[in-house]
């Protein structure tokens, strides 16, 4: 049986038989404390590069999208420079994920 770590989009999905079912969606709420960033050239196509320099990890590259739902549909192709998207506080979302 698979288990995901809670720094994984699928860590609330649950198992059937040995498979995977649909996503279960991890939400990101909206904090005071969030940040708007600007994405820059260097994270073009990779939010894990930002995630990895913004909390230490890159698995947690698919916060920014659960985050912005509104602006990022596809979560790699969508991560162009120029857009703007809300970014959770480490702390925070550390504390929401339970690491």
């Amino acid at each position: 049986m698979a288990t995901y770590s809670n720094t994984s989009p699928w860590f609330k999905t649950q198992l059937t038989q040995n498979y995977l079912n649909p996503l279960s969606i991890r939400p990101v709420a909206a904090e005071a404390d969030d940040f708007l960033y600007t994405i820059e050239p260097q994270y073009t196509y990779r939010p894990d590069l930002l995630s990895y320099d913004l909390y230490g990890t890159s698995k947690l590259w698919w916060v920014f999208t659960q985050r912005n739902l509104d602006v990022i549909q596809d979560p790699i192709y969508d991560f162009i420079p120029g857009t703007q998207i809300f970014i959770p506080k480490r702390s925070g979302l550390f504390k929401v994920l339970g690491l």
